[in-house]
This record gives structure tokens, C-alpha cells and sequence, in this order.
């Protein structure tokens, strides 16, 4: 069984490993269903989805349908304005056939423009507070991707008193020193108010470059299981962190193993910059 701790201040414990349900996104019923029973034979009890992610929605709504009641559901909504995020978070709620979602996410809140349209007037923020006010969310939360989005869930945090963020942090992250100060910042406030931090791109070996693309992942990803062991242990070494697992339904065996055997430490940096070398890891974000 996996490790739980406290997701934040939302009174639910959660798995360290949150089922990154990206990897829904282009696979048949047949072989998500083979997914969700290995995530309950782990303890896995928290699902993060998105509007955006192919089909994952439909894909989980028959275990949801059985097994509601195991699972914090977190979604997300990509969309800017009030309507059209309300909208999505009805169809969201539609596609899983439940009646709430424990978390709806902004997706990918990182462009300038964007962020003041949807933490503005009729943005996509006062549909997530609606939401929550009619009891189809419980909880509301800020995502994104890049160098730049720890310093933008920083303001984001400013202006709204988000309940969980997510961003990308591993080893090649920890070495771009603007974004280490930008992260740690972040992450300072959150565990000073319980805000919930879930980290991405944990498996990262870097772009895919000239290197045959042989994984769903839209980066290629670390795929020996002691490298996994090694990327999987440094995150959840950390304190509160949480790690949303890869987008590759082939690799999640090997993410679930190592976590499962994750004992509180682990790896120094040094050993981390070590298989940087090694593996020839590069950054994903430039």
C-alpha cells in the first residue's frame, strides 16, 4: 500500500502518488479498467483528471459509478470566462456521471492575458466559486506548466486563496536557480496558509528531441525502475509534496512499485545530479 497524508486543509488524506489520469486520455475501457483496479490494489484514492484530457472523463465514469465514494475527484477547466467554464465543469460532471467533484482545477493558468481574464469580472473563477457555492465542487485549485508558473501561483495565491496548486518541480528544475526561488516561494506560502502542492513532470528525462517517441508522454520519460525508484523518492522525501503519476499507462506499474516501497528519505541531490549525468537528462522547460 502507498503512504497518505493530509491533501492540504481539505480534511482528506491522499495518497503521496495521485493517479495523473492524463494517461486516460487515448486508451480503451478495457485497459483503463485495468488501470483502476491496480490503483485500488495500492490505495491509490485520488484522481486528477481534466476536461482536456481526451477521454479520461468517460473513461473513469464506471468506476466512479461503483467506487465514488474512494476517490477524491479533482478536474479541471481550461476555459477563461465565466460561461464557458461553467459549461465545462457541467459537461465534466456529465462525462463521470457524478453528482460533484471533490477539486476543479484553473488548467494551465500561466499567460498574462489569460490570468486577468479568468480571475477578472465574469471570469472563469466566478464559475468555480458558483460551483462551489451550489455544492458541485468542494474545493478550488490552480494549475500550470513552464519556468514561469511558480511565480504566477504566486500571485494567483494573492488574489484568491486557492485550496491546492500544481506545478513541475525534479532534479533538472532544481537546478535553474531563478525557478528554485521562485518555487520555494510558493511552496513556502502554500504550507503557511494548508494550500495542497502537486508536483508534475517528476519522471522528466527531457524533450524527445531526434529519440523515437515510444511513450504517451509528450516528454520523454525515465523508464529503469531504479531511476524511477530514485525520481519518485526525492519528491515525496519532501515534506508534503504530492506527485501526479506519468501519462503512460506502461510506466505507472513501475511509479506505483517505487512508491510503495518509499520508506520517508530519499536520494541526496548529489545522487540525483549523478543520474543526470548519466542518463543524459536535459530540461524539459527552456
Amino acid at each position: 500500500m502507498i503512504l497518505q497524508r493530509p491533501f492540504g486543509r481539505t480534511g482528506h488524506s491522499s495518497a503521496v502518488t495521485l493517479f495523473g489520469a492524463a494517461a486516460f486520455g487515448r486508451v480503451t475501457q478495457a485497459e483503463a479498467d485495468r488501470v483502476m483496479a491496480l490503483m485500488l490494489e495500492y490505495g491509490v484514492n485520488h484522481i486528477d483528471t481534466a476536461a482536456s484530457y481526451g477521454e479520461a472523463e468517460v473513461r473513469l465514469a464506471p468506476w466512479l459509478e461503483k467506487y465514488r465514494d474512494r476517490f477524491f475527484l479533482a478536474t479541471k477547466t481550461g476555459e477563461r470566462s465565466y460561461d464557458k467554464a461553467k459549461a465545462e465543469i457541467q459537461r465534466s460532471l456529465e462525462r463521470m456521471r457524478v453528482d460533484n467533484v471533490d477539486l476543479i482545477q484553473l488548467h494551465n493558468l500561466g499567460h498574462p492575458d489569460e490570468w486577468d481574464t479568468a480571475l477578472g469580472e465574469n471570469g472563469a473563477l466566478e464559475a468555480a466559486k458558483e460551483a462551489r457555492d451550489q455544492g458541485l465542487v468542494r474545493h478550488i485549485g490552480v494549475t500550470g506548466h513552464g519556468l514561469k508558473i511558480a511565480a504566477f501561483h504566486y500571485r494567483s495565491l494573492q488574489a484568491f486563496d486557492f485550496d491546492s496548486i500544481l506545478l513541475p518541480w525534479n532534479i533538472q528544475m532544481k537546478q535553474n536557480r531563478q525557478y528554485v526561488q521562485d518555487f520555494e516561494r510558493v511552496v513556502g506560502l502554500a504550507r503557511e496558509r494548508g494550500i495542497a502542492v502537486q508536483t508534475i513532470k517528476s519522471l522528466s528525462r527531457g524533450p524527445w528531441g531526434t529519440t523515437p517517441k515510444n511513450r504517451s508522454t509528450w516528454y520523454q520519460p525515465l523508464e529503469d525502475q531504479g531511476d524511477i525508484d530514485r525520481a519518485v523518492h526525492w519528491i515525496l522525501a519532501q515534506g508534503d509534496l504530492f506527485l501526479n503519476t506519468t501519462g503512460d499507462i506502461h510506466l505507472l506499474p513501475k511509479v506505483l512499485d517505487a512508491a510503495s516501497r518509499f520508506d520517508g528519505s530519499g536520494p541526496r541531490d548529489e545522487e540525483m545530479e549523478a543520474m543526470v549525468a548519466e542518463q543524459r537528462m536535459t530540461p524539459l522547460f527552456a
